[in-house]
């Protein structure tokens, strides 16, 4: 048999094995009782007539979903032609030519050339004449502003009637030539974790999505200066990228949040989204509507985000608002208010930490005045002062900086206690560092894994305190450090050259304060 022939003569044994195999099969299907078609045994499936199930979140979608809108934001922006855009990405989600990166443009820049960004996010009416709440990252530097209203099919031009970055809240206006229905607004002070949640959007543009979960933590700060005026509501509530802008509601169907941000590493919902809480955005709201902007009270001072509570209670305060540093000419600086004072309350309410002061200032009208209780070498003092606008205050907090001098050398270096080596500063190492105070030892060298290191203490920094008495020689240093003892509650004050650490805009030295628990080692 040659080679030719035996696949034929296998093909025709598979054939025969199929079969015999199709046959084997019916026979066994036959056996286990399988009715041919056609039979009586079987009973028709019937459909039964439409009753609505009562549901709490039907009622919350019915109610709610008319007030819901998808939004869509058009930016003209302008790339070179040899960025252009394509199809492609280059697996890098860039935009751009994938092969330009390797054979480049023989042929240099070309004009640049008008481009279209489109986003899809959400909104919900809040007043029937045609207002709607957004988030701002929705709308922001669009061209074109269009709306959708549930069961509309039109495309409504919206005006921005004004937007805050810092909320991240936009106001948009549409006429629709009828009175809109509004969504009832909550109290988000009165939502605890726990609570049923509801989000209504239209995530990846699939309107009129509703689901469901609960409010899974309040308060979430989410970091970085620009949520520093925020503090979210985090819902295990699907959230996707397109619901942005959407309402959070309670189970009573009040908008209790809006849909603002997600916590993921794939770019869709993975259990943690983030919405602004209303009343917040009521606040934003109402300012825009009635100036187009929004003002926000400060006082002019800086504080540590998570203080120590060794340093509150090296300084004889068991909470409140460390002030680090006061802006020059602010309303603090005018009511006299110094760095190392403790603020305690707010105009006669108790300050808990430095989210609930920056909330309350923020929240008070540019120009009123205000009381702070501080406390200060045991006693606490009240002091007034005009609440100033807080985009001012920040503008005007500039201090030039100069160049990073050259420290005095190691000489005369003598090892402390906490880790650290230090030397006194004579009236010349003082110029030479361009050092106006006259206290303080310098920090020669902080030892690897010390209790020095641990509290952020560094090499070049001047120690002027310990727990609130000076020091301005080594004697100094080693006469308070032999009243210490391991669990003491010890708190440093130093002088820190911020040109050195790259603070831009800042004085040359600058106070900077730490604080930790002594260990038995140091």
């Amino acid at each position: 048999m040659n080679f030719a022939s035996g696949i034929r003569a296998h093909k025709g044994l598979l054939g025969l094995t199929l079969a015999v195999g199709l046959l084997f099969g019916i026979a066994i299907g036959n056996s286990a009782g399988v009715v041919n078609a056609g039979g009586a045994a079987a009973t028709p499936l019937a459909i039964p007539s439409p009753v609505q199930l009562s549901n709490t979140f039907t009622e919350l979608a019915k109610k709610l979903e008319p007030s819901v809108v998808q939004v869509t934001s058009t930016a003209e922006q302008k790339i070179s032609q040899r960025g252009r855009a394509t199809p492609f990405d280059g697996g890098n989600g860039s935009g751009l030519d994938p092969f330009e990166g390797f054979f480049g443009n023989p042929f240099g820049d070309l004009p640049q050339r008008p481009f279209r960004r489109r986003a899809t996010g959400s909104g919900f009416v809040v007043d029937s004449k045609g207002y709607i709440l957004t988030n701002n990252h929705v709308v922001e530097d669009a061209t074109r502003i269009q709306v959708k209203l549930h069961a509309d099919r039109t495309e409504y031009a919206a005006k921005l009637i004004g937007a805050d970055s810092e909320s991240d809240l936009a106001v948009l206006k549409i006429d629709a030539g009828r009175p809109l229905p509004a969504a009832k607004i909550g109290n988000s002070d009165a939502v605890q974790v726990g609570d049923w949640a509801v989000a209504i959007g239209s995530p990846f543009g699939l309107e009129e999505t509703v689901t469901a979960g609960i409010i899974s933590a309040k308060g979430r700060d989410l970091g970085g200066p620009e949520h520093q005026l925020q503090r979210f509501l985090q819902t295990d509530a699907a959230i996707n990228p397109g619901n942005s802008g959407g309402p959070l509601i309670n189970i009573n169907g009040e908008v209790i949040g809006i849909n603002t941000a997600i916590a993921t590493e794939s770019g869709g919902y993975q259990g943690i989204g983030f919405a602004l809480p209303i009343n917040l955005a009521v606040n934003v709201y109402n300012q825009l509507i009635t100036s187009g902007k929004v003002s926000r009270g400060a006082i002019g001072i800086s504080f540590a985000k998570d203080e120590k509570p060794e340093l509150l209670k090296a300084y004889g305060a068991s909470q409140g608002v460390f002030v680090r540093d006061v802006a020059p000419g602010g309303p603090a600086d005018k009511a006299g208010i110094k760095v190392a004072d403790v603020i305690g309350a707010f105009n006669g309410k108790p300050v808990k930490d430095g989210e609930d002061l920056v909330s309350r200032v923020s929240e008070a009208p540019v120009g009123s005045q205000a009381t702070l209780t501080v406390l200060r070498d045991g006693h606490n003092i009240d002091l007034k002062l005009d609440v100033a606008d807080r985009a001012q205050v920040i503008a005007g907090n500039t201090r030039p900086g100069g160049a990073r001098p050259e420290g005095p050398g190691q000489k005369g270096a003598v090892n402390a206690k906490f880790g650290i080596s230090v030397q006194d500063l004579g009236a010349r190492e003082r110029e030479s560092l361009g050092l106006a105070e006259k206290s303080g030892v310098l920090i020669t060298a902080v030892q690897s894994g010390s209790f020095a290191e641990d509290i952020g203490l560094s090499e070049g920094d001047v120690l002027t305190a310990i727990n609130r008495q000076p020091i301005s020689s080594v004697a100094d240093l080693e006469r308070i450090q032999n009243t210490l003892k391991p669990g003491d509650a010890v708190a440093f004050r130093v002088l820190r050259n911020a040109a050195r650490f790259g603070l831009q805009g800042r004085a040359e030295w600058q106070p900077f304060f730490t604080a930790g628990t002594l260990p038995a080692n140091s």
